[in-house]
């Protein structure tokens, strides 16, 4: 049975773009359209879709008043943003995120690139992630839970053992969002750096830098080439830049950008981050996946546990948009603990602890 989508955007050119590329794939079908806000909450209010993609900036009402307005009615559908690279939208997609659209998607600069196969991909990509229901068996989950209890034994005194810890945190779809619950939930004294890769283009790394700061204890900026790491303080990779942590000789660590292709489509790619801390002089890395599409941060964690004491800890299978990256991870029997999104932040406290 194919999936409903509500398509929501005041250009009746992009409408029909999106009303294409959506019915092009036969899990899903757009059975409604709106010019804007107000349009699509009255049919949200009477009609049950699975999936709705929405403009930002749109007449009578936006993109982010409507999300406002579905949250305090406790409307629930699967919100996708579509949002231009300027930093206002940048902005406003955040706070959309904020207010319950599990992600999204760049429009396209022009028509050309609107009917293009990477705009195609990305829309596609991210519904089918997103509405996509995966259902795992006991059997499917006792391996994995094996495979954790003999991790957890072998690293049973983590936090007595290892004094000099740095946090690296890996997430893509769902992200954003998923971040609002995680970030803000730690305390300004968090005694170690972390180092946060979330899947997105360049430009909305920096607005959700600035939108996690607003709200959290912990500073939170984007990682700038050359930086000094420093505890209590998160460093997001921009978009479209690698991140790589380098010591220095004087013991301390940097940021570096790497500048190679898109692994995988992916730039930040969390595996390019998790190798750079092979060399660290950090006694030991904890390990966050959070939801996500893909496998990204599996292989890196794998290298990374060959030389590195590290300590794992993935969102679990009920509070993920996406099931995959920590699903990827799990199935490794590395991870120490899995954890529902709102515990995230205490088990990243209680590992690393506060100075």
């Amino acid at each position: 049975m194919k999936k409903n989508i509500l398509v929501v955007d005041d250009s009746a050119l992009m409408r029909r773009v999106i009303c294409d590329i959506i019915n092009s794939d036969d899990t899903f079908q757009v059975t409604d359209v709106c010019r804007d806000g107000l349009e699509a909450y009255e049919k949200l209010k009477v009609n049950r879709y699975d999936g709705v993609i929405l403009d930002v900036n749109m007449p009578r009402m936006g993109g982010l008043e409507l999300l406002e307005r579905l949250q305090k009615e406790r409307i629930k559908t699967n919100v996708i943003m579509v949002s231009t690279m300027t930093t206002r939208d940048a902005d406003v997609t955040i706070l959309a995120m904020e207010r319950g659209a599990v992600d999204f998607v760049t429009k396209p600069t022009n028509i050309i690139e609107a009917k293009g196969d990477a705009f195609r991909k990305e829309i596609l990509g991210i519904l089918n992630a997103v509405l996509k229901t995966e259902r795992i068996s006991l059997t499917e989950r006792r391996p994995a839970v094996a495979a954790v209890s003999a991790v957890q034994k072998r690293n049973a005194s983590a936090e007595t053992r290892f004094k000099n810890k740095i946090v690296a945190l890996a997430c893509s779809t769902g992200g954003p969002k998923a971040l609002q619950s995680v970030i803000p939930y730690l305390p300004a004294n968090l005694d170690a750096p972390m180092v946060l890769v979330q899947h997105m283009p360049a430009g909305f790394t920096n607005s959700m830098a600035n939108r996690l700061d607003e709200i959290s204890k912990i500073h939170v900026k984007e990682a700038e080439n050359g930086e000094i790491l420093k505890k209590g303080t998160v460093y997001i990779a921009p978009g479209g830049k690698h991140m790589e942590v380098k010591k220095c000789p004087d013991g301390s660590h940097k940021i570096v950008y790497n500048d190679m292709p898109p692994i995988g489509g992916l730039k930040p790619c969390a595996n390019i981050t998790y190798d750079s801390l092979r060399t660290c002089g950090y006694d030991q890395v904890v390990c966050v996946v959070l939801t996500g599409m893909g496998a990204d941060g599996t292989n890196g964690i794998l290298e990374l546990s060959k030389v590195k004491p590290i300590y794992t800890i993935a969102q679990d299978a009920k509070t993920c948009v996406v099931y995959g990256m920590p699903k990827a991870i799990a199935e490794t029997g590395l991870v120490n603990e899995v954890v529902p999104l709102t515990e995230v932040a205490n088990s990243i406290t209680k590992n690393v602890g506060v100075n």
